[in-house]
């Protein structure tokens, strides 16, 4: 494994170590902002919240909610094999997601700030056996320190866009000292590979994306059947984690397909939930009538705008919806996983900025398991065309469907892939990287 460490890593290192004095404060201003968790700022200090299980410990670290949903394929693998595992993820949000959807005994605490003295203490306590980080996220401290432990690093669902791939080519020193810090790296496609041999990834495998075999999101039956009896049957649509600049298209879309479906609800599911306010004032500027579910009310029938500002919904959406329209991709946004809503029997509708899932959607769209609209004049009139036709919707449905279960198998070539790594604690049993 590499030894040697850049300038840039050198100052970097100082820096972090310089700052940490000043790490409470950009805390406590991160928590004023909602950002950090108020009773688990000590996790971002590397202070356990939990006790280290017995045995060898697989530690997965992702950034956010789409890591940490991308990694539960490969978490329940793991569990259901016995493997203690450890996640840590960066953001609130993933917490709350945590909380609900990992496998019993997967443990969940914040990744630390990226500070020297942090770092240490939180490989102190949790003394991982391998690391699996997920994506891109790539904290220099946690990732040098980690291999000077000899804990093997091996980078899964890889992926980096062509604007991280010239980013981190204006610094080929810096990206190849961390990638050389990687056992492995598993990537999602060809063109990932490419981007991170030339960045100077040692050895590298393409195991497809891991998203494609994320379980479907869960449905409580309760609530289910009390959201289906509160739509009493009305023609729906569902637009998902939505984007500042995208809500004011898709109530005008409404105030325009009201005309022809008069009992039309529409749902809004921004990616922020905290914005519900923000949108249940424009639908209501723009004389609509909106419903906030953050408000424990649930939509009646003068409700036209269903504003949907909680956590934990959009299995129960995506279920009654037969069209869902996703976010993020009206906007340069780069556009937001369709998997979900697709393995729920939903079909998807998606604006033209895709980039964090071009490959994904290329292919759902060759195959008429998605339909791409420019703008908003435009998803007005396929949403138009869907709701007036039921066989329609059934063909982009299904045909959503088989695409994603062509594609899927990412979780087996990627457990192939780590098999040796997991043989190797088995056969060591415990081992200690302090």
């Amino acid at each position: 494994m590499a030894e040697r460490l850049p300038l840039t890593f050198t100052a970097y290192r100082l820096a972090t170590r310089a700052a940490t004095p000043f790490a409470r404060w950009l805390l406590s201003r991160r928590l004023k902002r909602g950002k950090e968790h108020p009773e688990r700022l000590s996790e971002r200090r590397g202070e356990a919240g939990a006790v280290r299980p017995p045995g060898p410990l697989v530690w997965v670290h992702g950034a956010s909610v789409g890591e940490l949903i991308a990694a539960l394929p490969l978490v329940e693998r793991l569990r259901a094999r016995g493997t203690g595992v450890l996640v840590t993820t960066g953001t609130v949000t993933s917490a709350e997601v945590a909380a609900r959807r990992l496998p019993a005994g997967a443990i969940h605490q914040f990744v630390p700030l990226d500070a020297p003295r942090y770092v240490a203490r939180f490989l102190d306590h949790w003394q991982p056996d391998l690391g699996l980080f997920v994506e891109s996220d790539l904290w220099p401290n946690l990732i040098v320190a980690s291999a000077a432990r000899h804990v093997p690093l091996i980078l899964v669902n890889g992926r980096l866009s062509e604007r991280s791939f010239e980013k981190w080519r204006r610094a080929p020193a810096t990206i190849e000292a961390l990638l050389s810090r990687f056992d492995l790296c598993l990537v999602r496609s060809a063109e990932d590979a490419q981007r991170f041999g030339a960045l100077g990834a040692p050895r590298i495998g393409v195991t497809g994306n891991l998203k494609l075999d994320v379980p479907a999101l869960p449905v409580d039956p309760a609530r289910f059947a009390e959201l289906r009896g509160a739509l009493a049957g009305r023609p729906l649509i569902v637009a998902a984690s939505t984007h500042a600049g995208e809500e004011l298209a898709l109530i005008e879309t409404h105030r325009k397909l009201r005309l022809t479906f008069p009992r039309l609800l529409t749902v809004i599911a921004p990616r922020h939930p905290e914005r519900g306010a923000e949108i249940a004032a424009l639908a209501k500027a723009s004389g609509l009538d909106p419903t906030r579910r953050s408000e424990g009310v649930l939509p009646n029938a003068t409700t036209e705008i269903y504003v949907s500002d909680t956590l934990g919904e959009l299995g129960l959406l995506y279920r009654l919806a037969p069209v869902v329209f996703m976010g993020g991709s009206l906007i340069p946004h780069g556009g937001q996983n369709p998997i979900e809503p697709i393995k729920l029997g939903a079909g998807v509708l998606h604006g033209p900025h895709v980039k964090n899932f071009s490959d994904l959607y290329q292919a759902l769209d060759t195959a008429g398991g998605a339909q791409a609209v420019a703008d908003g004049a435009e998803l007005t009139r396929r949403l138009s065309a869907l709701l007036a036709d039921q066989e329609a919707r059934t063909r982009l449905a299904a045909a959503g469907e088989r695409t994603v279960q062509i594609l899927a198998g990412a979780v087996e070539r990627t457990m192939a892939a780590l098999e040796p790594y997991l043989v190797q604690l088995r056969m060591e049993g415990r081992t200690g990287h302090g």
